[in-house]
């Protein structure tokens, strides 16, 4: 994202500078408003360091989970021992091994130096702090609580990365099994089978059926195995920037939540993750209309996001959450009865928690599941292709032994 370079006011007598990252110079212009500041110059700025280039190629880098909630919880706890901001900002900055974090942090001291506040200095760091980040934080500056809202946030980006960490090892070793087996069998049809069967090619129509395919379609891969690959890159490559479009991702978001296993899992972890993001916005004071606005930026999948940007309209209308929830019809019965059990009783973000839990421990049955069943039926697939090569290999000389007794 570009950077800019801005001069803004903050009073009629007082002025201010730094740098915003945004997505132009409009951008710019409405993010420095949202901060309170009226700008009076803004120029992109133009250093391209090495660490910039790095990034634009093929070495693009950003903050893991782990580093922002190890960053958010040792934050937390140096403010609740006492110490100033300034000066835990600047043990931070020398304990951090990540680039992009420690540059994001110095700006950061910088505009509080300046007399910003932590939430607008870190709203400038959009690719490290999310809405959700940025809105708890000002919410725990306005209520004097700043160091229980990081308590809150590091044990909210934990939660996250826990259930990330498992979805990441469980499919682990499918993954590699999969990379492994295929570049196996483009290998074998490509190189292998060829040389193998070239041998046999005079015995025309007396070839085995099994073999006489694997000539095909070995025959096809050793003389175009370049242009499968470029197609491959040509196919990722377009694929990645459809994808990049609103309305290819809202149409690849549909198809996933189709797809049979995927689909309900991706619902289900989407769902634990609203309730628990929600829950925790109300629970730190973020009125309901901004922490829906919030809720929908942490959406991941544009369907949801679109369906809960329709309940959050329905809500400043005056409808209740769980009321526009059950008119949207994607979300589930449970999930809503329990938000209107909440709303009655007066304990929403209670509930909220409670079927955050729920859905966590449904989303680790799931991925019990699926891993259980994935790893055997690779192993199956992959077996029955490589078999299937070896034995339309052998048919023949096990043929020729036949004719020669």
């Amino acid at each position: 994202m570009p950077r800019f370079i801005y001069k803004a006011k903050k009073s009629p007598t007082e002025s201010t500078s730094g740098k915003i990252e945004a997505q132009d110079a409009k951008d710019a212009v409405v993010r420095l408003r949202r901060m309170g500041l009226f700008p009076v110059s803004i120029d992109e700025d133009s250093t391209f360091t090495k660490q910039q280039a790095r990034q634009f190629f093929f070495f693009k880098k950003s903050v893991p989970l782990r580093d922002l909630s190890v960053f958010t919880r040792q934050l937390s706890n140096l403010l609740d021992s006492g110490i100033p901001l300034i000066n835990a900002l600047d043990i931070l900055i020398q304990q951090s091994e990540n680039p992009l974090l420690i540059d994001a942090l110095k700006d950061i001291k910088s505009d509080i130096k300046d007399g910003a506040g932590l939430s607008v200095s870190m709203s400038k760091h959009p690719q490290i702090f999310s809405s959700l980040y940025t809105n708890m934080v000002k919410s725990g500056e306005v209520a004097g609580m700043l160091e229980d809202v990081l308590s809150r946030l590091a044990d909210f980006a934990e939660t996250d990365e826990q259930i990330i960490s498992k979805i990441r090892t469980s499919l682990a070793y499918p993954a590699l099994l999969l990379s492994v087996g295929s570049v196996t069998i483009f290998i074998l049809l490509s190189f292998v089978a060829p040389r193998l069967i070239s041998m046999f090619s005079d015995l025309g129509e007396a070839l085995p059926i099994p073999t006489r395919i694997l000539m095909v379609v070995s025959s096809f891969f050793s003389s175009f195995w370049w242009l499968i690959v470029i197609a491959v890159v040509i196919f990722y490559l377009s694929l990645a920037k459809w994808l990049k479009t609103k309305e290819g991702k809202k149409e690849f978001d549909k198809f996933k939540l189709k797809m049979p296993l995927i689909g309900p899992f991706i619902k289900i972890s989407e769902y634990a993750r609203l309730n628990r993001t929600l829950g925790t916005l109300i629970k730190n004071g973020v009125p309901i209309i901004e922490s829906l606005d919030v809720l929908a930026k942490t959406i991941d999948n544009e369907v949801l996001r679109e369906h809960l940007l329709n309940v959050r309209n329905d809500v400043v209308d005056g409808v209740s959450l769980s009321v526009s929830m059950k008119k949207t019809n994607i979300f589930p019965p449970l999930m809503v009865n329990m938000i209107g059990v909440g709303e009655e009783s007066g304990s929403l973000e209670g509930s909220l928690f409670k079927i955050a839990s729920s859905y966590d421990n449904e989303v680790d049955r799931i991925i019990k599941v699926f891993t259980t069943l994935l790893e055997p039926l690779l192993i199956l697939v992959l077996g029955i292709v490589v078999g299937f090569i070896v034995i339309a290999m052998l048919l023949p000389i096990f043929q020729i032994n036949m004719l020669v007794r």
